[in-house]
């Protein structure tokens, strides 16, 4: 059954708005608990024929990595996992292998991002007040960016870490340039991605029923009129898109190894 914006806070009138969760919204202590939902269920469609996932970085898969840096932390209590069907079997394998206490499931994704995300946020534990989204292909999150950002989301809501843009970006149309646009109020957002778990729902399900299409979690809540507080990302908390980004990344773990 589809989570409703009207049952966000309990029982409220039919066609609530973006305006009256905010105004209902009350800040959570930092003890609220928070799961967190990876995406792992992409195509890898840019990675040559390899499943970037599986790509072993220093010995271990990339989705290891990944799934140590949210078992480590100290803000995360529970870790759902969306996965491709043909990869459940490794991925729960991995897991046990790995002594991996904060998975609870392992689930089949969707079509989509948005229906994968969907399936995994619907599977959290309802003791979960906070749920932080995170790419499976971002194995080089830290305690401090997750920290972050899930404290932020229990002040404010809604928050995502994020990197200053530093390159000058030009909108253009047919190869056009139409305007220069200002850096200063251009951000790379990352993830995780964490929100109310009530608010999430609704954006999600509300993405859902009206066909939208979205590249990240705050854009669903967005397209609520809510707002996203921004925090510090990281320029190492790089997702693994292409082939060139896994040399990236074994630099990364390589400059990791000697604390450069």
């Amino acid at each position: 059954m589809p989570f409703n914006i009207k049952n966000l806070f309990g029982a409220g009138k039919k066609g609530a708005k973006a305006a009256d969760i905010i105004k209902h919204w009350r800040p959570l202590g930092d003890k609220a608990f928070c799961a967190a939902v990876v995406a792992a269920a992409g195509a890898s469609t840019r990675m040559l024929g390899q499943n970037k996932l599986f790509v072993e970085l220093g010995g271990e898969p990339v989705l290891l990595h990944t799934l140590r840096a949210l078992e480590a932390s100290r803000r995360i209590g529970e870790i759902v996992v969306v996965t491709r069907e043909e990869d459940i079997r490794r991925v729960a394998q991995l897991c046990q292998d790995a002594g991996l206490k904060k998975v609870t499931s392992i689930l089949i994704g969707g079509a989509t991002r948005l229906e994968s995300v969907y399936n995994g946020v619907m599977a959290v534990s309802d003791k979960a007040k906070l749920i932080a989204v995170h790419d499976g292909a971002r194995p080089f999150v830290t305690e401090t960016v997750i920290a972050l950002a899930v404290d932020a989301a229990a002040k404010y809501a809604a928050a995502a870490p994020a990197i200053p843009v530093t390159s000058t970006v030009k909108q253009a149309k047919n190869n056009i340039v139409e305007k220069t646009l200002d850096r200063e109020t251009l951000f790379e957002v990352q993830t995780p991605q964490v929100f109310s778990s009530g608010l999430l729902k609704a954006a999600l399900s509300n993405a859902l029923e009206k066909s939208l299409y979205i590249t990240d979690d705050c854009m669903a809540v967005e397209a609520l009129g809510c707002p996203v507080r921004l925090t510090a990302g990281a320029k190492d908390n790089i997702k693994l898109t292409t082939a060139m980004d896994i040399e990236f990344a074994k630099a990364i773990l390589e400059a990791r190894r000697l604390k450069i």
